[in-house]
């Protein structure tokens, strides 16, 4: 952390402890210089990073002052603590979202993609020209699964930067953090098998279950917590559960990760009940604070968990490169791999693998969370300007997804309905449950950058929901 940020983390947390109040002038430029032995120039970075998140405002010949904050909104519910669904059938109705906000002029709340322009690596596209003028027949065969030797070592690196020890040889490179995950399901279950997964959870869990001919044990989820592991401890002792897929770091659609003690638990119960877990981290890397929550795979002792990610969130979407940490079970996935896709793309493993060698993703990782959150503070601030006061929002410190619920009969399709006839997109409830439980609710995405065609999105969006409200009565 730069001596600015550390800055603004200090002001940010004075800020938050009450110090410094709504209204109150901050000390100036000079005054601060004096005070914290810093430069100028440090100063003022600090005083601009806090403003551009929304801590602080600057008025003209007056100096700094604390912005007004965002009101505090009622905590998501989440849905029933358990529902169980023989026959997955869920993909058409996805199918149906996600075409409708691949239009460019419609405003992709409802996108599951961060902001392109946030991806933008122009270090990261020389790189891949470069190995594409050195690229030579025999890279097709010496990059087969498990993947780039030199890309595995440097993913295996960053996974002991954390402390969590992962050999390059258990790590497959994949076409997506999706194919991992799928890959990784299918080598733990037959048709028929049941899976735990969270409620609400990722539509992709969704798909892939369909696919594969499984049922799904969907477990509430906590907007706080993470999955109800008391659920989680009656279930497995009623049915024979293969895997358990979930997100313990900020959760996509639910926003929320997991507690430290909560995970704890969770390995103990998989371990004693032999069952398999899929971990999807696919945002681990995107988190606001100084110091990253650890995934589940930090605790697992037994090297029978499967931890799934992909540069594809942070790096380069277009490039499709992830990864699976698959321990003992690296064998089978490499051998599913060479049965379907045969391997990720050589070119963009090289070039990914380069990239990491030459240095320069940690600066671009730092500066996309910074991004990220800012960019979190100007939505939820919308929210809190535009919305009725009944919505409840969960968010997380991490990731680029909002979740929002009003009480039912609300209906987010219906919303969802409107809003795309306004030329906004967002993402319903229905999208990610086999059930109807969570139609009153929907995700937004806060990763676009904030200008006039989202603040008046946001506008509309609002309107549209006190609308739906006064029909319902």
């Amino acid at each position: 952390m730069t001596r600015y940020e550390q800055l603004a983390v200090t002001i940010r947390q004075q800020i938050e402890d009450d110090i410094w109040q709504v209204g109150d002038r901050l000390p100036s430029l000079r005054e601060s210089v004096k005070s914290s032995g810093l430069s100028l120039m440090t100063v003022l970075q600090a005083y601009q990073l806090l403003e551009s998140q929304g801590w602080i405002v600057a008025r003209p010949q007056s100096g700094y002052y604390v912005a007004p904050r965002i009101k505090p909104f009622a905590a998501a519910k989440g849905g029933k603590k358990l529902n169980l669904s023989e026959n997955v059938e869920i993909s058409a109705s996805i199918f149906d979202v996600l075409q409708a906000g691949k239009d460019p002029r419609i405003v992709p709340f409802g996108s599951a993609f961060p902001d392109p322009s946030l991806l933008v690596e122009p270090k990261l596209a020389k790189t891949l020209a470069s190995v594409a003028r050195r690229f030579v027949p025999h890279s097709s065969l010496a990059n087969l699964p498990p993947g780039n030797e030199r890309l595995r070592r440097n993913i295996s690196r960053r996974y002991a930067a954390q402390g969590i020890h992962v050999s390059p040889d258990e790590i497959v490179i994949t076409a997506g953090a999706m194919e991992s995950l799928s890959f990784s399901l299918q080598s733990a279950t037959s048709p028929g098998d049941w899976v735990v997964i969270e409620s609400p959870a990722f539509y992709g869990a969704l798909q892939a279950i369909e696919r594969l001919r499984l049922k799904a044990i969907a477990i509430k989820t906590d907007p706080k917590t993470g999955i109800d592991l008391d659920v989680l401890e009656e279930v497995v002792g009623k049915y024979q559960i293969k895997a358990c897929w979930l997100m313990s770091r900020f959760q996509n659609p639910l926003c929320v990760s997991m507690p430290t003690e909560n995970k704890q638990r969770l390995v103990e119960i998989l371990n004693r009940s032999g069952i398999i877990l899929i971990e999807d981290d696919v945002y681990g890397e995107l988190y606001f604070d100084q110091d990253p929550p650890m995934p589940i795979k930090a605790w697992d002792k037994e090297n029978n968990f499967m931890h799934c990610a992909s540069f594809s969130k942070c790096l380069a979407p277009g490039y499709r490169v992830g990864w699976v940490a698959a321990g003992k079970h690296a064998i089978k996935i490499q051998q599913l791999q060479m049965m379907s896709t045969v391997s990720a793309s050589i070119p963009t493993q090289l070039a990914i693998a380069e990239y990491l060698t030459q240095g320069g993703y940690d600066n671009h990782i730092r500066r996309l969370r910074r991004q990220l959150e800012q960019r979190q503070i100007q939505m939820l601030r919308a929210v809190s300007e535009y919305f009725p006061p009944s919505v409840k929002v969960n968010s997380t410190r991490g990731g680029y997804f909002i979740w929002l619920e009003f009480e039912p009969p609300f209906n987010a399709n219906r919303l969802y309905q409107q809003a795309l006839a306004k030329g906004i997109s967002i993402a319903p409830g229905s999208m990610f449950s086999t059930s109807s439980q969570f139609d009153h609710a929907f995700r937004l995405n806060t990763s676009f950058a904030w200008n006039e065609i989202q603040a008046a999105a946001m506008k509309t969006l609002g309107s549209l929901c006190r609308m739906l409200l006064k029909e319902y009565g």
